[in-house]
């Protein structure tokens, strides 16, 4: 049997050691004196003509409320299954998103409603009564209008303003309102964390569609709907999202136009509807050719010149092929339409580390909404 000498196996177990401090540390796992309370000086920026600032105390990202983090990734980008319409539109890359985090759920009648009433009350006077409710009310007149020789007179009555609707997603509104919503609900949660001496959000927006796609799979990477492949419906016959099935039952899935913004079951980040109910609205300029323009890291194509803006999802009046994870097609950003709603995001910035393994996140305590789930 061979003899170590101790010298040579002390000096190995210090180089493996020092080896492991090194992968500890360039991992994350140790603290560098830019991380914690690390270093004289504390935070005081500069000691004896010494750079000795460390991290700001008093910031975190809390999950905002109603949303649901989702991790970052790559995938596939692109259609999960035959290109029926050959549009050719959305050929299949590999893309990489950041986290962020999504609403977990379309904006609702009710929740909007708090947005037109804040308009009335504090900005009459700075955008006009008419342009509020000609831009930013929602049309409840789409009812009637998108359809020809259709009965929607129930509908545009009662759908945006009677409480048997408060759960379902808000319609008849444009591009343009769903992103000064975004703009509006930034700045009331801003004005009461500045107020209580806090720091401003990152702020809400519309997903880009990159984000939406890859939030509608919920890490099911190559699923052609957002609950996997390849049916509309369970084993035991129940529709898995309102939408037009068969040759145009639309009662077959429970509801005849939409149904309550948490109807059906989420996918595996805990979002509804990502497929059916409310087709939604997306941040970019829609384009044909958008692999060849956009970068493969967090696409996102804004063009304020194109007034075409991408739509996502497919809604309660379409067949099973607008439910398609890897499905685009486009609106006019000034078009308000009953098939058409959105949800915000929000980055998370505190995760953009892989996977969001760093940083807040899982879903919120409170669930915005109150469940109406169909199996």
């Amino acid at each position: 049997m061979m003899k170590y000498n101790w010298l040579t196996v002390n000096a190995t177990r210090l180089v493996m050691g020092a080896a492991v401090v090194l992968l500890m540390q360039g991992c994350g796992f140790l603290k560098s004196k830019f991380g914690g309370s690390g270093g004289k000086g504390g935070e005081v920026g500069i000691t004896n003509g010494e750079i000795t600032a460390t991290g700001r105390k008093g910031w975190k990202q809390p999950t905002p409320f109603g949303m649901v983090l989702v991790p970052s990734g790559s995938f596939i980008m692109g259609q999960a299954d035959e290109d029926v319409a050959a549009t050719q539109i959305n050929m299949n890359r590999q893309v990489t998103i950041s986290s962020f985090y999504m609403d977990d759920a379309e904006i609702s009648n009710h929740e909007y409603r708090q947005y037109v009433n804040a308009l009335l009350a504090d900005s009459v006077s700075t955008l006009g009564e008419e342009e509020i409710m000609s831009k930013y009310y929602p049309d409840t007149t789409v009812w009637k209008n998108d359809f020809t020789y259709h009965n929607g007179d129930p509908m545009l009555e009662h759908y945006y303003g009677h409480p048997a609707f408060d759960t379902y997603p808000v319609v008849g509104v444009s591009w343009i309102a769903a992103k000064h919503f975004c703009k509006w609900r930034t700045n009331t949660l801003d004005d009461f964390r500045t107020k209580d001496g806090g720091y401003k959000s990152f702020g809400f927006r519309l997903p880009s569609e990159a984000e939406w796609e890859w939030a509608a799979r919920g890490g099911k990477n190559g699923a052609k709907y957002p609950w996997g492949n390849p049916y509309v419906a369970n084993g035991k016959g129940c529709y898995l999202a309102n939408f037009k099935p068969q040759r145009g039952n639309f009662d077959a899935d429970g509801y005849p136009y939409t149904a309550p913004a948490t109807a059906y079951n989420p996918n595996d980040y805990g979002l509804y509807n990502m497929a059916g109910n409310v087709a939604e609205w997306c941040r970019d300029a829609y384009a044909d050719n958008t692999n060849a323009i956009v970068w493969d890291m967090n696409p996102d194509n804004q063009n304020a010149d194109e007034p075409r803006k991408v739509v996502r999802g497919g809604s309660w009046k379409d067949i099973a092929y607008y439910l398609e994870t890897g499905t685009r097609y486009y609106e006019y950003e000034d078009q308000k339409r009953s098939y058409i709603g959105f949800r915000c995001v929000m980055d998370n910035l505190e995760g953009r580390t892989a996977s969001g393994r760093v940083g807040g996140g899982g879903k919120s305590k409170a669930p915005k909404k109150a469940s109406a789930k169909k199996a």
